[in-house]
C-alpha cells in the first residue's frame, strides 16, 4: 500500500468515527456539527501533512502526537466512542483497517 492509500484510508476512518460520534452524541440527524466538522477538517489536514504515515499503522496507535492538545482530547474522545461501535455500524471498514494496520505492524516487526 502507497502512503497516499494510507493517508486516505486514515481520512475515511477518522471521518466515519467523527460521523458517527457527532451522529450519536450531539444528535445530528445529517451532516456534521460545526465543531465535528472543524475536528474533522483538523484531522484531515493533519494525515495530509503527517512526517510519519509511511512507517506508522494509524494514528491512533502514534507515538508522537502531532495534534494540538486541545483537538488530541477531542479526538481521543471519538475514538474511545465510536472505536467500538464501528464494527456494528462500518463492519467493513472496521475490519479492514484492523487487518491493515495489524499487517502493517507485523510486516515491520519482521
Amino acid at each position: 500500500m502507497t502512503t497516499a492509500d494510507k493517508r486516505q484510508r486514515e481520512k475515511q476512518v477518522v471521518s466515519c468515527m467523527i460521523a458517527l460520534y457527532c451522529r450519536r452524541k450531539h444528535h445530528t440527524p445529517s451532516g456534521l456539527c460545526p465543531d465535528c466538522a472543524a475536528l474533522d477538517a483538523y484531522a484531515r489536514q493533519r494525515s495530509d501533512h503527517c512526517p510519519f504515515m509511511e512507517t506508522k499503522t494509524f494514528c491512533s496507535q502514534c507515538k508522537v502526537h502531532c495534534y494540538r492538545a486541545d483537538m488530541r482530547e477531542k479526538i481521543r474522545d471519538v475514538m474511545r466512542f465510536s472505536g467500538p461501535r464501528m464494527l456494528l455500524v462500518h463492519p467493513v471498514l472496521a475490519v479492514r483497517h484492523l487487518l491493515e494496520s495489524r499487517w502493517e505492524h507485523n510486516r515491520k516487526e519482521r
